[in-house]
C-alpha cells in the first residue's frame, strides 16, 4: 500500500487531495488491521464517479424488476420472463449481466420452489398457481454493475410458502439494519441467521453475497453464517449484496448435474431469497438496488 502525502491526489481516483479524501479512512483501516481484523482492500472502495455509474445501472435493474412484478402470473413461462428482462434492459440502454456470464445462457435467473438459485429460464417451465419464484436481475450500464432479486407468489400459495417468503424478506431487512461504517460483515450475518433459525429455517452456507461495482462479482464473499464481530470490516465506500438463501428444511444443497448451474435444496423443501445491493456510507448505508 503506497503511502501518500496529504497534498497528493487520493488513491481512490476522486481527484481530491489525499488529506481531504481518504487519509483518515486509511488511519482507521490501519488501526483495525493492527487488531487482526480483515479489512477491505483499496481496490473495492468506490469513488463518487463509480457510485454514480452504479446508481444509473441500478435504475434499470429496479425498473426491470418492477416490470416483471406487473406482468408475472400463473401460466407464464420462465422463458417469457427472460425475454421481458432482455427487452426491458436493452431498451433502457443496459446489458443483462448474466447473459453469457461464464457460459450462463440466459438474461435472468428464475428459481422456483426448491430451486435455491441460478434457475435457467425455459419455454418448458410454466408457472402454476401456488408456486414461489425468485427473479434475480443483474444489469450492466456503461461498465457499471447492479444486482438485486425479488420473490413472487403466484396466485394463492400455501401458508407455509407465504411464511418462508416473508421471513426471507425480514432476514434481509434485519441484516440491513446492521450495516454501519466500521462494523463487521458478521454483524449482518448473525442478525440474518438468528432470525431464520428462530423461525425454524436454515441458511445456505456455500453460496452468499458478493462485492459488486466494476465487476459482477468482487470481494468480499458475504457469508450469512458467521458470527457478530467477525468477517471483513464494513468501511465507507464498500458496495456488496445482501442475499441470504433461506431454506425451509436443511441447509444442504446440490448443483444440477445436467446444466451445472441450478442449485436445489438437498431435501426437496422450498427455498426463498431476496437480494439488495448496498453501499456503506459515512453514517450508515444506502440501498442502491432492490
Amino acid at each position: 500500500m503506497k503511502h501518500l502525502r496529504k497534498d497528493e491526489p487520493c488513491w481512490c481516483g476522486s481527484g481530491k487531495m489525499y488529506g481531504e479524501c481518504h487519509q483518515d479512512w486509511d488511519r482507521k483501516i490501519t488501526v483495525f488491521k493492527k487488531k487482526f481484523n480483515v479489512v477491505p482492500p483499496r481496490n473495492i472502495i468506490k469513488n463518487e464517479k463509480t457510485l454514480e455509474g452504479m446508481r444509473e445501472s441500478a435504475k434499470i435493474n429496479i425498473a426491470v424488476l418492477d416490470y416483471v412484478a406487473e406482468h408475472i402470473h400463473a401460466g407464464i413461462t420462465t422463458e417469457e420472463i427472460d425475454e421481458m428482462v432482455y427487452q426491458q434492459t436493452t431498451k433502457m440502454g443496459g446489458i443483462p449481466a448474466p447473459l453469457n456470464y461464464e457460459g450462463f445462457p440466459k438474461s435472468v435467473c428464475t428459481s422456483i420452489n426448491d430451486e435455491v438459485c441460478h434457475g435457467i429460464p425455459s419455454n418448458k417451465i410454466q408457472l402454476v398457481e401456488g408456486d414461489i419464484i425468485n427473479v434475480d436481475c443483474s444489469t450492466i450500464k456503461n461498465g457499471y454493475f447492479s444486482d438485486s432479486s425479488r420473490m413472487f407468489c403466484i396466485g394463492e400459495v400455501s401458508e407455509s410458502r407465504k411464511k418462508l417468503v416473508q421471513v426471507a424478506k425480514e432476514c434481509v431487512e434485519l441484516g440491513l439494519k446492521q450495516v454501519k461504517p466500521w462494523g463487521h460483515l458478521g454483524d449482518v450475518a448473525q442478525a440474518i441467521n438468528d432470525h431464520a433459525m428462530k423461525n425454524g429455517y436454515s441458511v445456505v452456507r456455500n453460496v452468499g453475497g458478493h462485492g459488486i461495482g466494476l465487476e459482477f462479482h468482487e470481494d468480499p464473499f458475504v457469508s450469512y453464517v458467521i458470527k457478530k464481530g467477525t468477517g471483513m470490516v464494513m468501511a465507507p465506500g464498500m458496495t456488496f449484496t445482501i442475499e441470504p438463501m433461506i431454506n425451509e428444511g436443511t441447509a444442504e444443497i446440490y448443483v444440477d448435474d445436467v446444466n451445472d448451474w441450478t442449485i436445489y435444496t438437498e431435501d426437496g423443501k422450498d427455498s426463498a431469497q431476496w437480494e439488495i445491493m448496498v453501499l456503506v456510507t459515512e453514517d450508515g448505508y444506502e440501498v442502491m438496488s432492490w
